[in-house]
C-alpha cells in the first residue's frame, strides 16, 4: 500500500537529516508530493491502484515508484554510513560520500572516489572537477537534481599526513566497495551510465584500458548502455580545445541515447 511506503520514506529522510551525514538530495517537488500523499488518508486506502485524476495519467503509480526507490536508496545509505569494511579508510574519513540526485534518474554519472572537498561536505563532485561536471550537466540542458552522481568508492582514499592531493583507490578497495554502487544502479535503473575516467571504468568493467581507445564508444554494464569519457579533472589538467570537444561529443551521444533534443547551439559548443 502507498501509505506505509511513504511513511517509511519520510522516516528514512528524517533519520538522514538528523545524522552527521550530508542529507539526501531530493527535489523539493518530490518532497512536497510525498508529504501530500502521506497526509492523505485516501492515498493509504486506495494504494497504487487509485484512479488517476483527469489528465494525470499514470502519475500516481510513478510517484509510488520514485518513493520506493528513494526508500531503497536511503536504506543502502544507512549501511554505507557505518561501513567499516576498509578500516584504514573508515578511520581517516570525515564522512562517507554516498551519492546525490534523482532516485529515478535516466542518466547516472560514476566517478572514482571522493576527494578532500567531497570528504568535507559529504557530497560527490563538489570541488573544481565537480564544478566542471556541473557545468557540463547544465550545458546538456539538465541539472544535478535531475541526474544521479556517485563514485566507485564511498570513502576518500587515505593519504599520509604530510601529503597533499588525492590518490586513486586500489583494486582491493574498489572490489570491497563496488557492491554499494551496484545496488544504487539496480535501484535507480538509469537508461545510461557515464563512467568518468579510467578508474571508474576499472571499477565497473573490471579492467583498465587506454582512455583514448575506450571513450566515445558505447559499452555495456549489465545490459545498461555505458558511455566512457574523460574525468573532469583530466580537462582541468589538459586545457586543449580538442580534448574538451571530445568530452562534449560524448555527452551529445548520451543525450541522443536518452532521447533529449540537441540544439544547434549545443552541437557547436566547446567546453
Amino acid at each position: 500500500m502507498l501509505q506505509p511506503a511513504l511513511s517509511l520514506v519520510l522516516e528514512a529522510l528524517e533519520k538522514i537529516r538528523d545524522s552527521q551525514e550530508k542529507p539526501l538530495r531530493v527535489s523539493r517537488a518530490i518532497l512536497n508530493r510525498l508529504f501530500e500523499q502521506a497526509a492523505s488518508p485516501a492515498a493509504g486506502e486506495a494504494g497504487v491502484h487509485a484512479a488517476p485524476k483527469p489528465g494525470e495519467g499514470g502519475s500516481s503509480a510513478r510517484k509510488t515508484d520514485i518513493a520506493a526507490k528513494a526508500a531503497a536508496l536511503a536504506q543502502v545509505r544507512e549501511r554505507v554510513c557505518v561501513c567499516m569494511k576498509c578500516p584504514h579508510l573508515a578511520h581517516t574519513r570525515t564522512q562517507t560520500v554516498f551519492g546525490v540526485g534523482n532516485p529515478d534518474a535516466e542518466l547516472m554519472f560514476v566517478g572514482e572516489a571522493p576527494g578532500a572537498d567531497e570528504d568535507a561536505r559529504g557530497e560527490p563532485f563538489v570541488g573544481r572537477a565537480g564544478q566542471l561536471l556541473t557545468r557540463i550537466i547544465e550545458t546538456m540542458g539538465l541539472s544535478r537534481d535531475e541526474v544521479y552522481i556517485a563514485n566507485i568508492l564511498k570513502c576518500r582514499p587515505d593519504m599520509p599526513k604530510s601529503a597533499s592531493g588525492n590518490r586513486p583507490p586500489t583494486p582491493e578497495e574498489m572490489s570491497t566497495c563496488i557492491g554499494y554502487l551496484i545496488e544504487q544502479i539496480e535501484i535507480i535503473q538509469p537508461r545510461v551510465v557515464v563512467a568518468l575516467g579510467a578508474t571508474a571504468v576499472e571499477g565497473l568493467l573490471g579492467a583498465r584500458g587506454v582512455m583514448r581507445e575506450l571513450r566515445g564508444k558505447w559499452h555495456s554494464y549489465h545490459d545498461t548502455p555505458l558511455m566512457i569519457t574523460y574525468h573532469p579533472s583530466y580537462l582541468l589538467r589538459n586545457q586543449s580545445p580538442g580534448e574538451k570537444r571530445k568530452v562534449w561529443e560524448d555527452m551529445m551521444a548520451v543525450l541522443e541515447k536518452i532521447d533529449c533534443p540537441i540544439s544547434e547551439r549545443q552541437r557547436n559548443y566547446f567546453l
